[in-house]
C-alpha cells in the first residue's frame, strides 16, 4: 500500500513536469530549472513558465483535489457509486450565478463581466443554493429525498440558465458557453490567493471527517448507536463538499466525471473502503488525472486547445459505464 503512494507521488510528479514542459512551445528540464532557480534570463521562457504554465498546473492539482475529495464525501453520505459534488446543485448553482451575470447583464462592461465578475457570480450562486440545500438538510433527515431535491435544485437552475441562452444576445452568450468549456489557464497568481485556502479549508474538513465517515460506511443506525450525530456529519460534509465543489467551479468553470469516477479508481487500487486510505489516495490520482487532461487538452505541438470539460467527459464516460455494468453484474 506504501509502495501505491509512493507510485501515485512520483506519477505527479511526472505529470506536473511534462505539463509544464509541453504546449505550443516545448520546453527543456534545463529551462524549467534555470527559471525556478532564478538562472534564467530568458524572458520569454520566465513568462510561459512562471505565469502560465506553472499557475494553470498548479490549478489542475488544486481541482482535481477538490473535485475527488467531494465525490468521496458525496458517495459515501449518500450511499450511491454514482454521486458526484453537483448531486447537490452547488455546480448548478454556480453556472447560474455566472449565467445572470453574463446573459441577464448585457448593459455592463466587459470588465465587470469577466474575470472576477465570473468568479464572484459563480460563488454567490453556489453559497445560495448551498443555503437552501442546508435548510433543506435540517428539515428532511432522509438522505435519499436530500439527494432528490439536490439535483430538482441542479434541474431548475439549469431551466433558468436555458431560458437565459435562448433570450440573451450572441456576444454575452459565447462568453458563457466559453466559461461552461472549463479552462484551468484563467486561474493566475492572484487568483491563485484566493482559491487555495478555501479548497484548503474544504480538505481539512473533510480529513476531519474520516472516523464518522468509515463508521457511517455500516449503515445510519449504527453511527446513531456509536453516538454519532447523522445529521450532523451530513451537513459538514454537505459544507465541505460546497466550498470544494463551489471554488473549483468559480475559477475554472464546470468540470465533469472527475467527482464521480476518481473514488471508484482509488477503491479499486487500493481495494479498501477505509476514508484514511481513500481520501488522500483520491486526492493523488485526481491530481494526476487533472493534470493529464490537462496535458492532451492542450495537443502538445500544437496551436490549438481542447476544452478542458471535453478531456475529462471522454476520460470519465467510459468509468462511469464500466461501474453501472459491474454493478448490474
Amino acid at each position: 500500500m506504501k509502495k501505491l503512494f509512493v507510485f501515485l507521488v512520483v506519477l505527479l510528479v511526472l505529470a506536473l513536469t511534462a505539463d509544464i514542459l509541453f504546449g505550443s512551445i516545448s520546453l527543456q528540464l534545463s529551462d524549467i530549472w534555470a527559471t525556478l532557480t532564478g538562472k534564467s534570463e530568458n524572458e520569454i521562457y520566465r513568462e510561459i513558465i512562471l505565469n502560465h504554465r506553472l499557475p494553470k498546473a498548479l490549478t489542475a492539482i488544486l481541482t482535481g483535489i477538490a473535485l475527488s475529495t467531494a465525490g468521496v464525501l458525496m458517495q459515501t453520505v449518500f450511499h450511491n457509486p454514482l454521486a458526484g459534488p453537483d448531486v447537490l446543485g452547488v455546480t448548478s448553482g454556480a453556472s447560474l450565478g455566472v449565467a445572470l451575470l453574463t446573459l441577464g447583464s448585457a448593459s455592463l462592461p466587459l470588465w465587470m463581466i469577466a474575470g472576477w465578475g465570473q468568479v464572484a457570480a459563480a460563488i454567490i450562486g453556489a453559497a445560495c443554493v448551498l443555503l437552501l440545500v442546508i435548510i433543506v438538510s435540517i428539515k428532511i433527515p432522509q438522505t435519499v429525498s436530500l439527494l432528490i431535491i439536490g439535483m430538482m435544485f441542479g434541474n431548475f437552475a439549469g431551466a433558468i440558465v436555458s431560458i437565459l441562452q435562448s433570450v440573451s444576445n450572441p456576444d454575452t452568450l459565447k462568453l458563457f458557453v466559453t466559461w461552461t468549456f472549463g479552462s484551468l489557464s484563467a486561474v493566475g497568481w492572484e487568483y491563485m490567493r484566493v482559491m487555495l485556502p478555501v479548497i484548503a479549508i474544504g480538505v481539512v474538513m473533510a480529513l476531519l471527517l474520516q472516523k464518522q465517515l468509515n463508521i457511517f460506511l455500516l449503515g445510519q443506525n449504527y453511527a446513531a448507536g456509536l453516538g454519532i450525530s447523522v445529521s450532523r456529519l451530513r451537513l459538514y460534509a454537505i459544507l465541505a463538499t460546497a466550498l470544494l465543489a463551489g471554488t473549483s467551479t468559480a475559477f475554472t468553470g464546470p468540470i465533469a466525471f472527475i467527482g464521480i469516477t476518481i473514488p471508484h479508481i482509488a477503491r479499486g487500487l487500493f481495494r479498501t473502503s477505509n476514508h484514511r486510505i481513500i481520501l488522500p489516495a483520491s486526492m493523488l490520482i485526481g491530481a494526476v488525472i487533472m493534470l493529464l487532461c490537462d496535458l492532451v487538452s492542450q495537443l502538445p505541438g500544437s496551436q490549438s486547445t481542447l476544452p478542458i470539460n471535453a478531456v475529462t467527459a471522454l476520460f470519465g464516460a467510459p468509468v462511469i459505464i464500466w461501474i453501472i455494468s459491474k454493478n448490474k453484474g
